[in-house]
């Protein structure tokens, strides 16, 4: 790679599609107690504690209910109010027809993601979602593609989470996933390929682990070992 690619790459950096999970989170919690669904429109730091606007939505006002009596009762939250329309803020985009309502919420950092991310460059760029327990994240890194790896282990390790990468692309061609994988093994290509082709990396996902392990006729155990090690690879020097 010449010179002039490579500053070009560098200065142009990746958006990275990334799905994770991290202890101590009311976010989670709430969501994997509740069938509504959480988009995070903003993060603030406010006198130490962190501060977000929140929105849930779901298809029924009662399930909204039971996600905010569950926030509400939380050990990760200190204060949660709810915010009536003319109290909004900012933007996000939900499905028609869902009932949704805003919340703020105040919590501890330590039990946040947020600023483990931002801090290592990884730039939120769509408001973050949550869903059934899990953390999905858009972000922008300008970084080259060989410290990517090192920034997403920082942050698994820091807070320790599981951070799987659904997508990468050069951020000059975000329609087009900029995958090679030329540097995988026969068995790490198959089982990637395969994911990618049944909507694995899709948001929402339209297939499980579960569904691919069986296709493939092993455990899911082992099909996630070969997703994380081809990650990892892709995420590697070009």
């Amino acid at each position: 790679m010449s010179n002039e690619v490579a500053t070009h790459d560098d200065a142009d950096g990746y958006r990275l599609t990334l799905e994770l999970s991290h202890p101590d989170c009311w976010m989670l919690e709430a969501t994997s107690e509740s069938a509504a669904r959480l988009l995070v429109n903003a993060v603030y730091i406010v006198e130490g504690n962190v501060k977000a606007h929140v929105v849930a939505h779901a298809n029924e006002t009662e399930t909204i209910d039971d996600l905010v009596a569950v926030t509400r009762a939380s050990a990760h939250t200190y204060a949660v109010t709810e915010l009536h329309s003319r109290h909004e803020f900012g933007s996000v985009s939900v499905p028609v027809k869902q009932a949704t309502r805003g919340l703020l919420v105040q919590y501890d950092p330590e039990d946040s993601i947020h600023d483990a991310l931002v801090s290592r460059g990884l730039m939120p760029q769509e408001p973050i979602r949550i869903r059934d327990g899990t953390e999905y994240w858009t972000v922008a890194v300008d970084e080259p593609r060989d410290a990517l790896q090192s920034k997403l282990d920082d942050v698994r390790q820091a807070k320790a989470a599981e951070i799987s990468v659904q997508q990468i692309s050069a951020r000059d061609n975000e329609s087009k996933a900029d995958l090679d994988t030329r540097h995988l093994s026969n068995r790490q290509r198959e089982v990637f390929e395969l994911a990618r082709s049944r909507g694995y990396y899709e948001w929402p996902r339209e297939v499980s682990a579960s569904d691919l392990a069986d296709e493939l006729d092993i455990s899911k155990a082992t099909l996630l070992e070969h997703l994380r090690t081809a990650e990892s690879k892709l995420l590697g020097p070009e």
